[in-house]
């Protein structure tokens, strides 16, 4: 009983918060930058806070390794946004409709991830061995990020999306915020629809990215999930600074396969030497700071090495006008 009582509460704050992002962030419109900004900023303190309570019911400990994996996290959602902005162009869904989709693309990654924390738990302590494959796996994935590895967004290929084609026909255009319409008798589901099940597809591969990054800094799976809860309750206003944040911190993906790298060779060599949740909370900070640093200055050095702005052509002076004489000027003859 008192191991399910956190996790009633996790889920209670859970619902509250998504209804209060849901109801009062930018609802059926398009939010502006700075508006998104106030409420990532808002979201990133509420998160930072959790760490608090975490801290007075569970120890130091704990919390340190909540705010480990909810910045791991945190950090692998930039890509994932990405991803979703990608579809969203692919199936030219209206802007006040995505908002709409990101809720429900969070709701379906929380489910998801769910099941995999729990699933992959049972199975770390069924079979020891598996540490080594998820190790091998990060490894391969933190070397397929570094390299820039492009992996094509080929929604018509996606298996949730083929079988919604199989299963209903589809509208060829939008019909506002329904998922689903009656034509001439029959259902058909709408582009909307659509990009719900790419979505959730995305969020399927997201989980077998994201959650064994975790396993490698904790198996405790309330923290784990706690980290994915609050690392993606902020993703609708951070879609609205994610072209920009991406576009400015340009090392992004390094920074990112550097982390998943230290991840994994902290899972790899555990057996051997296990590194403390401070130690691990250290590296995750220094890489984070680190990329923003160097992206950063690589921003301003492009700025100085760029060319001046070629000035502006001086407009030719207009020929002056002949004088006119009394005879020829039709304003004088009459004076």
């Amino acid at each position: 009983m008192n191991d399910l009582l956190p996790v009633a509460v996790l889920i209670a704050c859970l619902f509250a918060f998504l209804w209060l992002d849901f109801k009062l962030f930018a609802r059926g419109r398009e939010p502006s930058f700075r508006e998104g900004l106030i409420w990532s900023i808002g979201w990133l303190v509420v998160s930072l806070l959790a760490a608090l309570v975490v801290w007075a019911l569970r120890g130091p400990d704990d919390a340190v390794l909540y705010t480990t994996v909810y910045l791991v996290e945190r950090s692998l959602s930039l890509d994932n946004l990405f991803v979703f902005l990608l579809l969203f162009r692919y199936f030219a869904v209206p802007i006040e409709e995505r908002s709409r989709l990101v809720f429900w693309g969070i709701v379906a990654a929380l489910a998801l991830r769910g099941l995999a924390i729990l699933g992959g738990v049972a199975l770390i302590e069924a079979f020891h061995f598996v540490i080594y494959v998820l190790g091998v796996a990060l490894l391969a994935l933190a070397y397929r990020i570094f390299r820039g590895v492009e992996e094509g967004i080929e929604p018509d290929r996606n298996l949730f999306v083929r079988a919604t084609r199989k299963l209903f026909p589809v509208a060829g255009d939008y019909h506002g915020k329904h998922w689903f319409v009656r034509l001439r008798g029959r259902l058909y589901a709408t582009p909307l629809f659509l990009c719900l099940a790419a979505i959730v597809f995305a969020d399927i591969a997201f989980a077998i990215d994201s959650i064994p990054a975790a396993f490698g800094i904790t198996r405790d799976p309330f923290l784990i999930w706690m980290g994915n809860v609050f690392a993606l309750l902020g993703l609708r206003a951070l879609f609205v600074l994610v072209e920009g944040l991406i576009r400015r911190f340009r090392y992004l993906d390094e920074t990112i396969a550097l982390v998943l790298a230290v991840v994994a060779v902290k899972l790899l060599v555990e057996d051997i030497y296990k590194l403390p949740a401070v130690g691990s909370l250290a590296l995750v900070l220094g890489l984070l700071a680190g990329g923003m640093v160097l992206s950063l200055m690589a921003e301003r050095r492009d700025a100085r090495r760029a060319p001046p702005p070629a000035p502006e052509p001086e407009p030719e002076p207009e020929p002056p006008q002949a004088r006119l004489t009394r005879d020829e000027d039709p304003q004088l003859r009459h004076h």
